[in-house]
């Protein structure tokens, strides 16, 4: 068997050196044919008879093997091909499906330079395999779990068949087996979704398996001048296509033109993105016609059967319920209540009274509502009539709707094991919570006899009705629905009472019912309504336009044609999309190329690569899940050869992708790709020799960071450099050695050879976003610390030039200050494509003055705490004013004064907040001295309400702060509040003036364009109309188009 896979070796690579003789004369050019060849197709013997769904079907010729295809010269009459098919196939001599061998190298679409748009895309297919009927369910799901996994069992959850049990520590699935899960700001693999735009993590626990690309159509199509098309493919089925052509500023000041696409099919999968002019055929300068656009885009669809749309608005609005069917934002939950020593479904269905301990975890999950006039989400209760009960539970979570059909609280019936009337709700929610007191039996799923109940989430209590409080939790799955997350922890819990163990239950039931939704089941639903959606279109609501008559997409032009703009090199690579490769992607464990792995977490999984101008994916396309993602920002280096790339990211971890073709052709495109699209470089190989002390010459610290390096060594010389980062020693990442193990390797490996990454151009090491964001949060001045600096600290946090936002978080006001410094503030970086040193800051006693230009600069003004006891002198006057007496006047008035001019404060920091997400780069210079003035007053009374009665000197004057009062001075804050507020309302008109100036110009624009068209269109009838009038009066014609 071939290192590569079946079929014959990749082209472009050379074998592997091996001492198996037989390998070895395999490999040797074949001799000249001692008997003559024949190409005519050799008849085929006909097969066993067999019953099953293959019966009867021709099959293509299976390609012969390299061993048959290297001794087909010796017997070229000896039927190998036949005997191979019969015995490489044994599930179709039992009537089962064949199982088709995984390619090599995953297929692309064409065309080459499409920029998907999220997830979805990249896995469209227009040949798309059917779901198997039962041969690959879990492996479809994307789940570790072994036959002999699913019968595990614990005290809450007993494995029955059919279901998945998830116990704990399960982690999440990654390249290669399990990994922990990701902390923010990065994504659950099963969370990304969009490429093409930033998808920031906001909250601890995601929401996963959501289609969020649907509103592609209502973001860039509705509402908007496009085209669609429906028609019936012959091979597709009913289809429906939507065209845009736009255009927007280039970095050089001219107009780059693209086309965004959206073909749909009767699969679930839709082909979403945008592709640039300068990678399509050159064309006419007013754009290229549909049917040219779609035989490069969609070449295996057919042009003739597609015709132009009709102008009703129901053909918008239908194609926003076709894209948009998957989003939903109203959920209903049921949840089955357990009584200690029960276990079966009749028994939680005749729970007629609700224990203390249940309604403590109601309490918990969300909130008990009146159902009679209830105008929110109701999930098919009576809210007029009560015959569905009077009360039930509602809540929301991530702007979801979530009604629960709690047990206890729907009508009970007496005399009726059944309880019809609460399974006829409960039994049709595709997820339910399975609450049980401590005591009660282990649940099995099946004793629940439900077509759709596919997910359940068994949770106990332990120590109810107490402070301590606790909850463990199991989660049973049908074998076709996939993992979600959150993932559960070692042991499932356990869980404290508290918010978090809401989120987490909450998130968890979301996820749970958008992963059923891949289900057979749910899938072949949502498949025959999308058909019946399309069927409509394609039949009722097209016009007699084909595509060949449909008009271009730019307006004519009356002028002679322009001449092309010149195409720069590489501006395929420029799109904002994911362009895609077919890649073999394994964990950075480095193996030479042909050579076998050594484990099977490093087997080369085949994966889709996708590279947006935000993300980097790798999609596995057999089961559709995302195995590995990180933000273009988070990626540090990589190292390339002609066949293979080694890419690094995060904290220094590192994937294997091998690519196909021509050497150096796929990996040149996948390194430009990312020199656009990141902060990377290439990294650097060195050998490093020690002296005759054994010494390397050179210091790193835990991180890998190269902390000094001595003159005239080995390491200098072969351009080791204070600032560089090691990647690799010997052949190992360092996240996966360890700081321990490094460092006994570099003492005591007799050659050490390292992967290097070099510092920037100021000389400063390289670190990922993610290693910033964690290193913003560890400041020793965010967690209110003492530091021995004494004067203000003003961080300058570098954004790029895009959209900038800075947030303010502030601590519960009702918890206690640190001592003498502010309340935690965090800041969180969501646009921060630049690298930023924990130790950038600089010592000033005013805000510095910002640029006249759009600033790119955003000020956090951050007081470091004075230090306390020793570290501070005190004056006599102030060891006197502290006396019992004016104690007690400072503790009457502080609580006053913290009740008047704290909310007023915190409200001026949300304005503030609100302001600057709203202001957008547009916004003037002084606007933005504006809002850094306001922030750092605000800044200055939160200290001092901090202090709680402390004095508070002016800054300026040292004689005042010998003299002042323990006693503060509310009129001096008031006044600072009052001239704070009225300097917030006079920017708020301000920014509301610079608004309705910026609609304005945008109002008279659009009525210059309407003009201009109107223009176009009457001097084209006084063209018709002169050309006309010319040939009746017998006059020579004159081209004037």
């Amino acid at each position: 068997m071939w290192a590569g896979g079946v079929g014959s070796p990749r082209r472009g690579m050379a074998p592997a050196p091996t001492d198996d003789l037989f390998a070895r004369k395999l490999r040797q050019p074949a001799r000249p044919p001692l008997t003559p060849h024949t190409f005519e197709p050799r008849p085929a013997r006909g097969p066993l008879l067999r019953s099953g769904s293959d019966a009867g079907e021709v099959r293509p010729p299976t390609p012969a093997s390299p061993r048959a295809r290297a001794h087909s010269h010796e017997d070229a009459s000896r039927p190998a091909a036949t005997a191979t098919r019969l015995f490489t196939d044994p599930l179709a001599l039992l009537g089962l499906p064949a199982e088709e061998p995984e390619p090599t190298f995953p297929p692309v679409l064409e065309p080459r330079w499409f920029a998907h748009y999220d997830v979805q895309s990249l896995l469209f297919d227009w040949a798309p395999r059917p779901r198997g009927t039962g041969s690959h369910t879990e492996a479809n799901s994307g789940t570790l779990a072994l036959a002999e996994d699913q019968i595990t069992t614990s005290d809450l959850l007993l494995g029955a068949p059919g279901f998945v049990s998830e116990l704990g520590g399960e982690g999440e699935l990654g390249l290669g087996g399990p990994i922990s899960p990701p902390v923010p700001p990065a994504l659950p693999n099963a969370a990304v979704s969009v490429l093409e735009e930033p998808q920031t993590r906001t909250t601890a626990y995601s929401l996963e398996h959501a289609d969020l690309g649907a509103g592609y159509y209502r973001k860039y199509f509705y509402g908007k001048e496009h085209q669609n098309f429906f028609g019936l493919d012959e091979a597709l089925g009913p289809v429906a296509v939507s065209l845009r052509r736009e255009e927007k500023e280039g970095n050089g000041g001219g107009t780059l033109h693209s086309y965004r696409v959206i073909v749909r099919t009767t699969q679930l999968r839709t082909l979403r993105g945008t592709i640039s002019e300068d990678a399509l055929p050159p064309g006419p300068p007013r754009g290229l016609s549909p049917r040219k656009l779609l035989e490069h885009v969609a070449p295996r669809l057919s042009p003739t059967c597609l015709r132009l749309g009709s102008a009703s608005p129901k053909v918008p609005r239908t194609l926003l319920t076709l894209d948009e069917q998957v989003l939903s934002f109203q959920r209903k939950v049921g949840i089955l209540y357990c009584r200690a020593g029960q276990g079966s479904e009749e028994e939680m269905y005749n729970n007629q009274e609700a224990g203390a301990a249940f309604m403590q975890f109601l309490t918990l999950l969300g909130d008990v509502v009146r159902l009679k006039g209830f105008e929110s989400y109701r999930a098919q209760l009576d809210t007029k009539t009560d015959s569905t009960g009077t009360h039930s539970l509602y809540t929301t979570y991530q702007d979801h709707e979530i009604m629960f059909h709690v047990s206890t609280m729907l009508p009970y019936t007496p005399n009726n094991q059944q309880q019809l009337l609460r399974k006829r709700h409960i039994g049709n929610d595709i997820v339910t919570i399975v609450f049980q007191e401590p005591g009660s039996k282990p649940f099995c799923p099946t004793t629940i006899r439900s077509h759709f109940q596919h997910i359940f989430l068994v949770v106990r209590a332990h120590a109810p009705c107490t402070p301590h409080t606790s909850y463990r939790v199991a989660v049973s799955r049908t074998q076709d629905t996939p993992a979600f997350g959150p993932a559960l922890p070692e042991g499932g819990g356990p869980f404290a009472a508290n918010a978090d163990f809401r989120a987490f239950l909450l998130a968890k039931a979301l996820n749970g019912e958008q992963a059923a939704g891949h289900a057979r089941q749910f899938h072949a639903m949502a498949t025959r309504t999308r058909q019946q959606y399309l069927q409509d279109l394609a039949t009722n609501e097209v016009t007699t336009t084909s595509l060949d008559s449909a008009s271009r997409f730019g307006l004519p032009s009356l002028g002679g044609r322009r001449r092309a703009t010149p195409r720069s090199p590489g501006a395929e690579l420029q799109a904002a999309g994911a362009l895609m490769w077919g890649v073999r992607a394994a964990p950075g464990t480095r193996v030479a190329a042909g050579a076998e792995t050594s484990g099977p977490d490093d087997a080369e999984v085949p994966c889709l690569l996708g590279i947006s101008a935000e993300t980097l994916v790798l999609v596995a396309p057999r089961d559709g899940r995302v195995v590995f993602n990180c933000a273009c920002r988070d990626v540090l280096a990589w190292t390339f050869s002609e066949h293979q790339l080694d890419l690094y990211h995060g904290r220094g971890e590192a994937i294997t992708l091998r690519l196909d073709g021509p050497p150096g052709q796929a990996v040149g495109e996948v390194v430009a790709r990312l020199q656009l699209v990141s902060r990377g470089c290439e990294t650097r190989e060195l050998a490093l020799p020690r002296d005759g002390q054994g010494r390397l010459g050179f210091e790193v610290d835990a991180e890998g960071f190269i902390t000094h390096v001595e003159r005239f060594t080995f390491a200098e010389t072969t351009g080791l450099r204070p600032g560089a980062r090691l990647l690799r020693v010997c052949g190992q990442t360092l996240p996966k050695l360890g700081p321990e193990a490094a460092a006994q390797m570099l003492r005591s490996a007799p050659k050490v050879c390292v992967t290097v990454l070099p510092p920037d151009e100021s000389g400063r090491p390289r670190r990922s976003f993610s290693e910033l964001y964690m290193l913003s949060l560890k400041e020793p001045s965010r967690r209110g610390a003492p530091e021995p600096v004494q004067d203000e600290t003003v961080k300058l946090v570098t954004l790029p030039p895009t959209k900038q936002l800075l947030h303010f978080c502030l601590k519960d006001s009702s918890s206690p200050p640190g001592p003498g410094g502010l309340t935690e503030e965090r800041t969180e970086f969501l646009h921060s494509h630049n690298s930023l040193s924990p130790r950038s800051s600089m010592s000033s006693d005013e805000a510095p003055v910002l640029p006249n230009t759009t600033p790119d600069l955003l000020l956090v003004t951050t007081a470091n705490p004075s230090a306390t006891g020793t570290d501070r002198e005190t004056p006599p006057s102030q060891e006197q004013s502290g006396s019992p007496s004016s104690h007690e006047d400072s503790s009457n008035s502080a609580p006053e004064l913290r009740a008047s001019i704290l909310p007023r404060t915190l409200s001026l920091r949300n304005s503030i907040s609100k302001i600057m997400s709203e202001a957008g780069s547009e916004t003037l210079e002084d606007e933005w001295q504006s809002i850094s003035e306001i922030a750092s007053t605000c800044n200055t009374i939160l200290e001092s309400l901090s202090r709680e009665g402390q004095p508070i000197p002016e800054r300026g004057d040292p004689k005042e702060a010998s003299k002042c009062d323990s006693k503060p001075e509310p009129g001096s804050l008031s006044e600072k509040v009052s001239h704070l507020e009225s300097m917030l309302r006079k920017l708020q008109e301000d920014l509301q003036r610079e608004k309705a100036d910026r609609a304005a110009l945008e109002e008279e624009v659009r009525s210059l364009r309407h003009n201009n068209q109107r223009l176009l269109a009457e001097s084209e009838n006084a063209a018709t109309r002169l050309l006309l009038a010319s040939k009746q009066l017998g006059s020579p014609t004159t081209d004037l188009a």
